[in-house]
């Protein structure tokens, strides 16, 4: 194998081009994976269809959720199974000495930074790679594990970021490819989840994980829904303040909702992203005691938590996620924007 295959964007909304490239040498610190499967993401679509710009100019393969298996690099990963962190930091600079370093400065990004993970192999960053133990393959596919790099990881970290606590009320608004992972994360830290949703499809999934407060607010207006969650939270038996409200939707009326919800010492996470804005009244912060907290991609350094979840059973991947050829890329990014595909897409490569 003396080349790389991969299928690349070259403007918006345009059909992804299938190229072939020679592999470059290796700079010191870096390694090659062949690509065991890359998850379809939101921040895909944001690229290729809603305008954001990538740092990389144009063309550029996308792809941020990747495992594969490393076949050139640092002698101590050759043949490893591992998981390329969507936010790969420097690890030198303050932020990352703060313990900070997903929102390092200069963090490499696939698919934003450099050529992605859409492709038969990647040259990236070796130090932060993820190694893959057999006891968390024992249940998954290393390509269903590639979703771990950012829809898995993200919630991850902004859940422990809401220093959620036992008992906790946390209501999780939108349970699609990332919400859903949200939902598992915070029962697992012990609180008390109720799931809101617009899909009853995206809520009747819940029920495999053994999620069963949700309610569907397709049809419900901002002040039924305060007074159905508040209702449901006296059911559950949670306090009625210092609630963990998780957007994940990445929408603005899942955002207004959000800060409609907020009470007295909440905590509102911020994941979902849209460019919409939104136009809110701050001094809800002030009155309430409340905090409002973003997170960006996930500290590499938590990785290993997430995979020993994993590995223990109690995080569950595969009933969420779906494999398809890659070279079904141009289908599954028309189908995903059109919101057809009921679990998160990974793409295998199927090179010849």
């Amino acid at each position: 194998m003396k080349t790389i295959q991969s299928w690349q964007m070259t403007e918006k909304d345009q059909p992804f081009e299938l190229v072939e490239k020679s592999i470059p040498e290796l700079a010191d610190g870096e390694a090659l994976v062949k690509i065991a499967g890359c998850g379809v993401c939101h921040t895909d679509l944001s690229f290729w269809h809603y305008g954001v710009p990538t740092r990389h100019e144009l063309p550029l393969v996308l792809g941020h959720e990747i495992s594969g298996i490393v076949e050139d690099g640092p002698a101590h990963l050759k043949g490893k199974p591992v998981i390329i962190p969507a936010v790969m930091p420097c690890g030198e600079c303050d932020l990352c000495k703060a313990g900070r370093s997903n929102i390092c400065p200069k963090q490499q990004m696939p698919g934003n930074d450099f050529h992605g993970g859409f492709s038969s192999h990647i040259v990236t960053p070796a130090r932060f790679l993820v190694a893959v133990s057999d006891s968390a393959l024992a249940n998954h596919t290393l390509a269903e594990l590639a979703v771990i790099a950012d829809a898995v990881s993200t919630p991850y970290q902004v859940v422990l970021k809401s220093e959620i606590q036992d008992g906790d009320f946390a209501v999780i608004i939108g349970v699609g490819g990332v919400g859903i992972y949200a939902a598992q994360i915070a029962n697992i830290m012990g609180g008390k989840v109720l799931a809101l949703d617009i899909s009853q499809d995206k809520l009747d999934q819940l029920a495999q994980i053994g999620i069963d407060q949700t309610l569907n607010i397709s049809k419900m207006g901002i002040r039924d829904i305060k007074n159905a969650v508040k209702e449901r939270c006296r059911e559950m038996g949670a306090p009625l303040n210092r609630w963990k409200i998780f957007e994940m939707s990445g929408t603005k009326p899942g955002q207004e909702l959000a800060f409609a919800l907020m009470g007295i010492a909440t905590t509102l996470s911020i994941v979902g992203f849209t460019m919409d804005k939104l136009e809110v009244r701050l001094s809800n912060l002030m009155a309430f005691d409340a905090n409002i907290i973003g997170t960006w991609g996930c500290k590499p350094e938590l990785y290993a938590d997430v995979l020993e979840l994993v590995s223990e059973g109690k995080l569950k991947i595969k009933p969420f996620t779906e494999t398809f050829p890659l070279s079904q890329i141009n289908e599954i990014f028309q189908q995903t924007l059109e919101h057809k595909l009921k679990k998160r897409s990974v793409m295998i490569p199927d090179f010849e």
